[in-house]
């Protein structure tokens, strides 16, 4: 189970492999000669997840395969553990990690970059958990779109127009771009379905999209963002704005409006919060996430850093308290200055500190509905689509992703869909409480203890 160690090299352990983790290590690989570290990346998958292309691969227009992308096609020198980090001890330096098979191991550290990301937050409302379908994985897509269909069959199949209704309204929570997009995407798959069912039709079907914010994704401006409410509302989709959810059950969601909607159908994209491996640290958080200086860096601790939705990063851009959003771009930007400055530590010189260029929104309604910011430039339509399509593809990290996605747009915007149900996990409950494991997530205490470097374990020590 223990990779030989080298003592004369120092040990650099990524924790996390999404966009800020899988950067940093690519960026170490870039820079560092093979002599001068030894990269260590724990992760419990073996891709990289692009998340921007989620709501695509749920209705079908990608197949899964085109976003994950492999991390052993992209990284040629890190190790990768493939296992969950449930505890970091800053001062012995381990974090203690639950490899896929359950073995407990520990992994030393000479420095350390922390992107353990986030998982999907449920503000502590009543049955959300257990009934809500999340959008932060790719089980959860690939589980929504089986779900999605077989509503539409159900219904076709019914024969009492409550279940038929109830199984017809779909519910998404959540105004931002994964919301937003989850919302617009689907609502086309069911709509184009229609066309296959003979017993449902367009007007049959139900979408609301519902957030508690009193604009629809406000980042976008007033402009765009009015531009996208009108064509989401001229496709069906009715927009609630200033609601949310009081409670939710089988069958049914409550919003804070009053209404009470019969509905089997709960999709939750309503936020993140930061991941339970910032609780292990101890170390001082913001809003939940670690507070580090603008180098990347935990106060008191240059050898550990953090970033992406893990950490609160100074936003030296807008100035003041502001922190950055947990945003993709930000995690691949914060992800190459940390390697930047674990390679800058590692060499004795002063690392840099994190500040970014926005670069612009870009969000894919499908057909010619998007709406884009690309530098401050406001679009919308064909142009609008051309610019997010064109900096998903840029944005994927390798030609073979590109080609695949590029491929699989082809064949799409030619073939349509069949509307099939995989059926991979049929029988198994895919809510967020199922899908995401959030009751294997370690509480404050257990992190804590999983951190304890007296707990029995086996040890993979650094120089």
């Amino acid at each position: 189970m223990t990779s030989p160690i080298n003592p004369a090299r120092p040990r650099v352990l990524i924790v996390g492999g999404g966009f800020a983790g899988v950067a940093c290590a690519r960026r170490l690989e870039r820079v560092l000669k093979a002599d001068e570290a030894d990269i260590v990346l724990v992760t419990p998958l073996d891709y990289e997840l692009y998340l921007p292309l989620l709501p695509q691969v749920a209705a079908g227009v990608l197949t899964p395969q085109s976003v994950a992308v492999s991390l052993r096609r992209v990284l040629r020198r890190t190790r990768i553990v493939p296992g969950t980090a449930l505890g970091v001890d800053l001062d012995s330096r381990e974090c203690s990690v639950r490899l896929i098979n359950d073995q407990e191991v520990r992994e030393g550290y000479d420095i350390a970059v922390l992107a353990s990301g986030s998982v999907t937050r449920s503000f502590d409302i009543p049955g959300v958990p257990e009934v809500a379908h999340g959008m932060k994985n790719l089980a959860e897509a690939v589980a929504m779109r089986d779900h999605v269909i077989a509503q539409l069959d159900l219904a076709d199949a019914a024969v009492c127009p409550a279940e038929r209704d109830a199984r017809l309204r779909f519910v998404v929570v959540g105004g931002g771009y994964a919301g937003t997009e989850t919302a617009a995407y689907l609502q086309r798959l069911t709509v184009a379905a229609t066309y296959r069912y003979p017993g449902l039709s367009r007007e049959s079907i139900e979408w609301l999209l519902v957030d508690v914010s009193p604009r629809l994704m406000p980042e976008l401006g007033p402009r765009l963002g009015d531009k996208a409410l009108a064509r989401l509302r001229r496709r069906g989709i009715e927009v609630s704005l200033g609601v949310s959810v009081a409670a939710a059950g089988p069958g049914w969601v409550e919003l804070t409006d009053g209404r009470r909607l019969p509905t089997h159908t709960l999709v939750w994209t309503a936020g993140v919060a930061a991941s339970p491996l910032v609780a292990s640290t101890g170390a001082k958080t913001v809003r939940g996430r670690l507070a580090v200086t603008a180098e990347l860096t935990l106060p008191g601790h240059d050898e550990v850093f953090a970033l992406g939705d893990a950490a609160a990063v100074p936003d030296l851009a807008v100035g003041g308290d502001a922190i950055c959003p947990p945003t993709a771009q930000h995690a691949l930007r914060q992800g190459r200055t940390a390697g930047n400055n674990v390679a800058a530590r590692l060499r004795g010189r002063s690392p840099s500190q994190y500040r970014h260029r926005d670069l612009g929104l870009v969000v894919d309604l499908g057909g010619l509905g998007s709406v884009a910011r690309p530098l401050g430039i406001p679009l919308s339509g064909l142009p609008a689509q051309l610019v997010t399509r064109g900096y998903h593809l840029l944005a994927l990290p390798t030609l073979v992703a590109r080609i695949r996605v590029a491929t699989n747009w082809m064949l799409h915007a030619v073939a349509g869909d069949d509307f099939v149900r995989t059926g991979f996990l049929a029988g198994q409950p895919s809510t967020i409480r199922a899908m995401e494991h959030t009751d294997a997530c370690p509480t404050t205490d257990e992190a804590h203890a999983a951190a304890d470097p007296e707990k029995p374990a086996r040890t993979r020590q650094a120089s």
